[in-house]
């Protein structure tokens, strides 16, 4: 499957559009552009684009991806979240074979998507490298990495298939990275976003997290209407488990600093129940029950 015409890597020093043959890496180590002469920077085989915001305090604090690691593979809010963004890609763009994540940390939604077809192109972006070794361990060889801004995609027209999943309330300018995942996608391409919801769940939890907003009802699907693309799918997600959210967030007001070791570390025995309430809501999910509430809300959208 041919990348479409005019479509490519893109330089950030001098915007011009540089053609990927098939097979090729995207961001070949040492890539120097054809027309400017800039080179990227890499750092053990992995393009680097902001080198200078690279393992900083910047949208996410870098040192939290080991403890990602060491909890995601069986935990509650992973495990199903990773199945039902599998679900929707499967459901409204089955033939698309050239992915990109952006944010992707430890790869574990990555690693999902791998598992579930054949791609021609699979890439993991993150700004911190100290995410990016850990999603190298977990994903198969052939998948490529790249260290860069969200908001500066270095791409134009390569992906069929692109996503953002609890990243973009991040980054204060997200309409910027919205715009830079249009950029990237190609016409009739697909685009699978999700962001924490309700700006009343506000809590310590999303201070730790460095989280700019929380969405409203409707915010994103808006923001992405006006980076050019239209929606196909939207749904609030943990919609079961919102009334114990907003318990929890009343309860922990007066206990940050537990706030994070109580979400991400339950015992066994409640880590098996919510995975099995999360796992129940998203097979009805799939089957088209659409939640009105949520902690968090999923969108799918097509460039157009």
């Amino acid at each position: 499957m041919s990348l479409p015409e005019g479509s490519g890597r893109r330089c950030l020093a001098c915007s011009a559009v540089e053609a990927v043959a098939d097979g090729a890496p995207l961001w070949p180590p040492g890539w120097r552009c054809s027309a400017c002469g800039a080179v990227v920077a890499q750092d053990d085989g992995i393009p680097m684009f902001a080198p200078d915001l690279a393992d900083t305090v910047s949208g996410v604090d870098p040192k939290g991806f080991a403890v990602l690691a060491r909890v995601e593979a069986g935990h509650f809010w992973f495990v199903p979240r990773g199945e039902l963004i599998t679900g929707l890609a499967g459901k409204f763009f089955p033939q698309a074979r050239r992915f990109i994540e952006i944010g992707c940390g430890t790869g574990m939604v990555l690693g999902a998507l791998a598992g579930a077809r054949r791609w021609q192109r699979l890439v993991g972006s993150e700004l911190h490298p100290s995410g990016l070794a850990h999603a190298r361990q977990r994903l198969p060889e052939g998948v490529e990495f790249v260290q860069m801004d969200a908001r500066d995609i270095p791409a134009v027209g390569v992906f069929d298939l692109t996503g953002a999943f609890d990243v973009i309330e991040h980054i204060a300018e997200d309409e910027a990275v919205l715009r830079g995942l249009r950029a990237a996608t190609c016409a009739g391409g697909g685009i699978i976003v999700a962001v924490p919801q309700h700006p009343w769940l506000w809590s310590a939890a999303d201070d730790i997290g460095h989280h700019q907003r929380r969405y409203r009802r409707g915010e994103l699907e808006d923001k992405l209407r006006r980076n050019g693309f239209e929606i196909v799918f939207s749904s609030s997600y943990t919609a079961l488990l919102l009334p114990l959210m907003a318990v929890s967030r009343l309860l922990q007001k007066s206990k940050a600093a537990n706030q994070e070791e109580h979400e991400f570390a339950p015992s066994p025995l409640v880590n098996r129940i919510l995975t099995a309430i999360l796992r129940a809501e998203v097979r009805m999910t799939l089957a088209g029950f659409r939640w009105p509430a949520g902690g968090s809300r999923v969108v799918v959208a097509r460039a157009v």
